[in-house]
């Protein structure tokens, strides 16, 4: 499996955090918008390191969300 960087992961925490915001209240695009940043602020990270590592864009990605969504899921 890839192995993402730190700062990918702390990005996708960010998001994380964001959507867990936005989706605890009734929807407004202020609320949202904080969510949508950090999205696209990880998106864009993703991008750029497997452009940068050779790594595939999709394996990078899912290997972020497995260390922060299941960080004790170590089996494949």
């Amino acid at each position: 499996m890839a192995k993402p960087s730190d700062e990918l992961i702390q990005l996708y925490m960010v998001a994380v955090e964001a959507q867990t915001k936005a989706t605890a209240e009734p929807y407004t695009e202020e609320g949202w918008a904080p969510w949508r940043a950090a999205a696209e602020a990880f998106q864009q990270a993703v991008t750029a390191e497997a452009e940068a590592t050779g790594e595939g864009r999709g394996k990078l990605e899912q290997a972020v969300k497995k260390t922060v969504l299941h960080p004790a899921g170590d089996g494949e």
